[in-house]
C-alpha cells in the first residue's frame, strides 16, 4: 500500500468499529440476530487493514514510514487553529494492531460467551465504541483530538462496566470508574491549556518542536498534568482504585480493558509525550516512583484475592506498574515499556479470556476456593492458561520473560541508589508475581474439588468451553508464548521504535544481546539467572502453601494485619474517602450554606426589604383626587422654596 493510499484510508480503522457501533444503537432490535456477527466482522476488517497498511509500512523506507492525513479543520479559531487528523508511525502502529487484533479476537470470544444474553447486540455495539474511541486515541495527530479519543474510551468502559446495570454492583463500579477517571482527565485537560498558553498550539509538532525553548518549570508542571491522566487512565497509584472493582462488567470487557486499550492509555500517552518528559526530570522522577509504587501495590493485593478476575484485576495494575516504570527511564525504557505492553496484551488476554472459560463452566462462580481439580474437565483452558501463567511470570522462552526481565535490567542499569531502589523493587515484583498467579493456578486446577451442591444455585458441572471461545483463547496463547522473542530479536522492536521515541543508543543491545550492560555491574547472563531464581522462589512458596495443604473453602480470619490490608485493596478505597471524598462533602456542605445563608439570604433580603418599601408606598395611593391635588400643591410649594432660596444664596 502506497504513503497516498494508507493516508486516504486511515479514517477507515476507527471508522470501520465506529460504523458497527452506530448501526447496531440505531437498528435496535431489528439487529439482534445478526448484530454480534456485523460487530466482529468490522473489528476485523479493521485489523486487516491495519495489518495490510503494517506491510505497507514494512516496505518503505525508515524516513518514509510516517503517515498523517488531515480530515477537516476542526476549531478555527483566531488564536487556536486545530485540524482534525491521524498520523500512524511505528509507535501509533503497533497499538493498532493490538487493539485491533486482540479486539477482534475478543469480539469473537464474545460470540459464545454472550450467546444466552438477550441484550448481545447492545454489548457488541459497545464493544465497537470502544475499539473506535481507543483507534482514535493513538492515531490523533494532536492532543485535542488524543483527548476526544480519551473521553470516548472513558465513555465506553462506563457503558461496558455497568452493562448488567439491574446489578447495583456493577452500577456502582461503573460510576466509580467514570468519576475516578474525571480525577485524571483534569490533568489532561490542565496539559492542553497549558500547551496552548505557551506553544499557541496543541499539536503533537508543534509541541515537541517548542519544548526545547520552554522553561523547566512550565514542563514540570506540564509534565505531572500528563502523570495525572495517565494514572486515571492506566489505574496506577492514588488513581487505582476503580481497575478491581471494574471486574463487575462481563469477563470479555475485562480482557479488552486489561489487554488492549484503556489501561494502556496512560502508558501510550508518557512514550508519546516523551520529549516533554525528556525536558523535565523532576517530572519523570515522578512517573518512575508512580510505576516502581504501582507494581509493588497490585502485586501485594493479588496475593489476598479470591475473586479470579479481582486477581488478575490486581495482576494488570502491576505490570502496568512495569510498564509506566520503564517510560519513566527515558529512552533507554521507552521501547521495553512498548515491548511489555505488547507481550502483557497477549497473556492478559488469555488469562482473562481463561477466567472466563472457568466461569462459563462453573456457573459464573468467580471465588477459587470453589474451584480446584479443573485442569481435567477443562483441558484447552487449562492449557491456554497456563501459557499465560508462565509468560507474565517470565518463564524462558514464553514472551514476559523477554519485556519484563528487560525492564528490570533497565531500572538496574539506571545506577546509583536510584538504580538499586527501581530495580529491587522490580525484582521484588516479579518474585511476589510469581506467588500470587501460581496461587491462582493451583487453587482454579488442581487439588480436589470444592464446589458442591449449593441450595441457592444449581450446582456446577464443569466443562469445556465451546469452540467459538476456545479459538481465540488458542490464538492469543500462540502469541503469548512467541510475541516476545519475535519483539526482542535482534533488538527488533528498539530499532523499529527508534524513529518516534528516539532510543537510540541508549536503549538499543539494554539486556538484548546477551553482553554486559555497562551500568549494569554484572553480566546481564548472571542477571537473568537472579531473576529466574527469585521467580522459583516465588513458584515453590506457592506451592508449599498451597499445594501441600488443605485450602479452605471460606477465607480464614485469622490472618496477619498485611492480609488484611491487601484484602481491603491497601486501604485505596479508605484513603479516598478520607482524603477526597469526606472532605469534598465538607466543603459541598459549607458551598451549600453559603449559597443558601450568604447568596439566597442577600437575594432574598433585597427582595423582602423592597416588597416592605412597596407595602408602605402603596399605602399613599388612596385613591382620592383631592389627596393627589394636595400632594401637588405641596409638591409645587417646596420646589417653589427650594429655588426662592437658591436665588437669595
Amino acid at each position: 500500500m502506497t504513503i497516498d493510499q494508507t493516508a486516504s484510508l486511515l479514517w477507515l480503522l476507527p471508522g470501520l468499529p465506529l460504523l458497527g457501533a452506530v448501526v447496531l444503537l440505531i437498528a435496535g432490535r431489528g439487529s439482534d440476530r445478526w448484530g454480534h456477527l456485523l460487530g466482529t466482522a468490522l473489528a476485523l476488517a479493521s485489523f486487516v487493514l491495519g495489518l495490510v497498511m503494517f506491510v505497507g509500512m514494512l516496505s518503505r523506507s525508515t524516513d518514509e514510514r510516517a503517515v498523517s492525513h488531515t480530515l477537516f479543520t476542526w476549531i478555527p479559531v483566531a488564536e487556536l487553529h486545530v485540524d482534525f487528523g491521524f498520523q500512524l508511525d511505528q509507535l501509533s502502529m503497533c497499538f493498532v494492531l493490538l487493539i485491533t487484533g486482540i479486539g477482534s479476537l475478543i469480539h469473537v470470544y464474545s460470540i459464545g460467551y454472550m450467546a444466552d444474553d438477550p441484550d448481545r447486540r447492545r454489548f457488541f455495539a459497545y464493544l465497537n465504541l470502544f475499539l473506535a474511541a481507543m483507534l482514535v486515541l493513538v492515531l490523533a495527530d494532536n492532543y485535542l483530538g488524543l483527548y476526544l479519543g480519551w473521553e470516548g474510551v472513558g465513555l465506553a468502559s462506563y457503558l461496558l462496566i455497568g452493562f448488567w446495570q439491574y446489578k447495583p454492583s456493577a452500577a456502582t463500579a461503573a460510576k466509580k470508574a467514570f468519576v475516578v477517571n474525571r480525577v485524571g482527565d483534569i490533568g489532561l485537560a490542565i496539559a492542553l491549556m497549558i500547551m496552548f498558553a505557551t506553544f499557541g498550539a496543541v499539536s503533537f509538532t508543534a509541541v515537541f518542536d517548542g519544548a526545547g525553548q520552554a522553561g523547566e518549570t512550565t514542563l514540570t508542571a506540564l509534565g505531572f498534568m500528563l502523570l495525572l491522566a495517565a494514572c486515571g487512565k492506566s489505574a496506577q497509584v492514588p488513581l487505582q482504585s476503580w481497575l478491581g472493582d471494574a471486574m463487575e462488567g462481563p469477563t470479555p470487557v475485562s480482557a479488552l480493558i486489561h489487554a488492549a486499550t484503556m489501561v494502556t492509555a496512560g502508558v501510550y500517552l508518557i512514550v508519546r509525550s516523551g520529549p516533554i518528559f525528556d525536558l523535565a526530570p523532576h517530572a519523570q522522577v515522578g512517573v518512575v516512583v508512580v510505576g516502581a509504587v504501582t507494581l509493588l501495590f497490585g502485586a501485594i493485593i493479588g496475593c489476598a484475592k479470591d475473586d479470579i478476575k479481582k486477581a488478575l484485576a490486581a495482576s494488570t495494575m502491576s505490570q502496568i506498574g512495569y510498564m509506566v516504570l520503564a517510560a519513566g527511564l527515558g529512552p533507554a525504557g521507552y521501547a521495553f515499556a512498548i515491548m511489555h505492553l505488547l507481550t502483557h496484551g497477549f497473556f492478559k488476554a488469555g488469562l482473562f479470556l481463561g477466567a472466563g472459560s472457568v466461569m462459563h463452566g462453573m456457573n459464573d462462580e468467580t471465588d477459587m476456593r470453589r474451584y480446584g481439580g479443573l485442569r481435567k474437565l477443562m483441558p484447552i483452558t487449562f492449557i491456554t492458561f497456563g501459557v499465560g501463567y508462565l509468560a507474565i511470570i517470565g518463564v524462558p522462552p514464553f514472551a514476559g520473560f523477554y519485556s519484563k526481565d528487560h525492564i528490570i535490567e533497565v531500572a538496574f542499569a539506571s545506577g546509583g541508589v536510584k538504580g538499586l531502589l527501581l530495580g529491587g523493587a522490580a525484582l521484588l515484583g516479579a518474585g511476589i508475581t510469581a506467588f500470587y498467579m501460581t496461587r491462582v493456578v493451583i487453587l482454579t486446577f488442581f487439588g480436589e474439588k470444592r464446589w458442591h451442591d449449593g441450595t441457592d444455585a444449581p450446582a456446577p458441572h464443569p466443562h469445556e468451553s465451546p469452540s467459538v471461545m476456545t479459538a481465540p483463547m488458542v490464538l492469543i496463547a500462540i502469541g503469548s508464548v512467541a510475541s516476545g522473542f519475535f519483539l526482542a530479536f535482534g533488538g527488533a522492536l528498539e530499532h523499529w521504535l527508534e524513529p518516534v521515541v528516539a532510543a537510540g543508543s541508549e536503549a538499543s543491545g539494554a539486556g538484548v544481546t546477551g553482553e554486559d550492560h555497562a551500568e549494569l555491574g554484572i553480566p546481564v547472563w548472571a542477571m537473568t539467572v537472579i531473576i529466574l531464581v527469585v521467580v522459583a522462589v516465588g513458584v515453590g512458596i506457592a506451592y508449599w502453601q498451597y499445594a501441600t495443604r488443605a485450602v479452605p473453602e471460606i477465607a480464614p480470619d485469622d490472618v496477619s494485619a498485611l492480609t488484611v490490608a491487601a484484602r481491603r485493596d491497601l486501604y485505596g478505597d479508605a484513603a479516598n474517602e478520607a482524603l477526597l471524598m469526606r472532605p469534598g462533602q465538607h466543603v459541598t456542605a459549607g458551598l451549600v450554606e453559603v449559597e443558601n445563608s450568604g447568596v439566597d439570604g442577600l437575594t432574598s433580603g433585597v427582595g423582602a426589604g423592597i416588597a416592605g418599601l412597596s407595602e408602605r408606598i402603596r399605602g399613599w395611593q388612596s385613591g382620592y383626587v383631592r389627596s393627589y391635588a394636595l400632594s401637588m400643591f405641596a409638591g409645587a410649594a417646596v420646589i417653589t422654596a427650594l429655588v426662592m432660596v437658591v436665588n437669595v444664596l
